[in-house]
């Protein structure tokens, strides 16, 4: 395929925004976007991209389509549609994350239409993805990996090929299944520390220089849990959850047991009943600090600008 050819883009949220834009301002064809924010599209379209009006419009198009939607269902939705317009599109890359029988069911869906399937989930931050430094796993056929390679350069600086269409996934919920419960620890630590009498800056700083470091402590401990930084519209506690279900889902369908991905999750559960429900995830340090997850108590509600006058 010819590295001129159109790429279309489905899905500009947090990570796809970014994305996209990477995409139209390396490209040497053409990119063709897809969003239902007014907002987002205006975003991609200073970048270079050209929007279209639909999914089928898309797909009517571009050889090979990007998606970086919510979860599963929406993968399903949209790739059904895609597959049913008919259009110039041969290959589907999924960016999102997904349940690993999803990834396998959506390919042989999209077999019989002529159209290649692989899933390709994205990790690192929302600042890597503006950066188009993201980690990228990928699960594809050898030649859809050789094809989609130099794309996939535009927004990533390491790119893995796990094997067939499946093994991004994988490897993706063992990724976030670990820093999840990486950032848990973590919380209980730093706090455990404080308590007694080491300053959490510092705690941090010596820890990162020792075999405890990790990503988790230079980005989610410096850049959030020190500063106690926990904006809404991140990756919430919910989508933590929504990861975590595909952990177990996929442990289910192979007899393992997971207690200690169990004991991470039941945190991100009570935060959902917190005021902690929709901030960003590194925020359970707070559940750590109130007890919350010694009493089985949650916080009382946020306060609204109002109130808090």
């Amino acid at each position: 395929m010819s590295n001129t050819n159109t790429i279309g883009f489905i899905g500009l949220g947090v990570m796809g925004g970014p994305m996209c834009r990477n995409m139209a301002r390396k490209h040497p064809g053409r990119v063709l976007a897809f969003d239902l924010s007014e907002d987002a599209l205006r975003a991609v379209e200073e970048a270079g991209a050209t929007r279209v009006p639909s999914v089928e419009a898309l797909a009517a198009e571009a050889e090979v389509i990007f998606l970086s939607l919510p979860g599963g269902p929406q993968v399903e939705k949209v790739s059904a549609a895609i597959a049913a317009a008919g259009g110039r599109c041969d290959l589907v890359v999924d960016l999102s994350t997904t349940p690993v029988a999803t990834a396998r069911s959506v390919a042989a869906d999209l077999a019989p239409n002529g159209i290649g399937f692989a899933d390709a989930p994205v990790a690192r931050t929302r600042e890597a993805a503006q950066k188009g430094a993201l980690a990228i796993m990928v699960g594809a056929p050898d030649a859809v990996f050789a094809r989609i390679g130099p794309m996939l350069d535009y927004i990533a600086t390491d790119v893995t090929h796990g094997g067939d269409v499946g093994a991004g996934q994988v490897l993706k919920l063992v990724n976030n299944m670990l820093v999840f419960a990486n950032t848990v620890a973590l919380a209980e630590m730093m706090v455990l520390g404080e308590k007694a009498g080491v300053a959490p800056e510092v705690l941090l700083e010596a820890v990162s220089k020792g075999s405890g470091d990790s990503f988790v402590l230079r980005n989610h401990g410096m850049k959030a849990m020190l500063p106690r930084v926990f904006p809404d519209k991140a990756f919430s506690p919910e989508y933590v959850l929504k990861d975590i279900s595909y952990v177990f889902e996929l442990a289910g369908d192979l007899g393992v047991a997971l207690p200690a991905a169990g004991t991470a999750r039941s945190y991100y559960e009570t935060a959902t009943g917190t005021d902690l429900s929709g901030r960003y995830f590194p925020g359970v340090i707070e559940l750590v600090e109130r007890g919350d997850m010694a009493t089985g108590e949650g916080a009382a509600p946020r306060k609204t600008a109002g109130e808090a006058a």
